[in-house]
């Protein structure tokens, strides 16, 4: 997927929108700052995720960090693959990369995402 096509959450995750359905993953810039990652846990299929609370985590050799849904909606899929095969986030965090897909409940959480730019500058301020 195209960087400049994405929504950013300032916890570095990224939506891609189609309709009614987003795609979820982690930023390339996330990844690099996690380094060495060893485990992932993911949503349940039917669970329901709400834009700025925890879905699952990602622990690498240095930390456990939550992963924030940036929208609202209900799981209708996962990565079911990227568990067994993290170095996928390194390669191609936004294309195989993606962790879940989401069937939107509201458009509301998509305004308060960023979009490049502002999550590039944010990442350049904040690190």
């Amino acid at each position: 997927m195209d960087p400049n096509q994405l929504k950013y959450a300032e916890t570095h995750e990224w939506a891609f929108v189609e309709g009614d359905t987003a795609t979820v993953g982690i930023t390339a810039h996330a990844v690099e700052q996690l380094t060495d990652l060893v485990y992932m846990d993911l949503p349940q299929v039917g669970g329901q995720v709400s834009a700025g609370k925890p879905f699952g985590e990602v622990e690498s050799v240095k930390a456990t960090s939550d992963l924030y849904s940036p929208v609202d909606g209900e799981v209708i899929e996962v990565n079911t693959a990227l568990p067994d095969r993290l170095e996928i986030l390194n390669s191609d965090p936004y294309g195989q990369g993606w962790i879940m897909k989401v069937k939107l409940s509201s458009q509301d959480s998509l305004n308060k995402l960023l979009d490049l730019a502002a999550y590039e500058q944010q990442c350049s301020e904040h690190g």
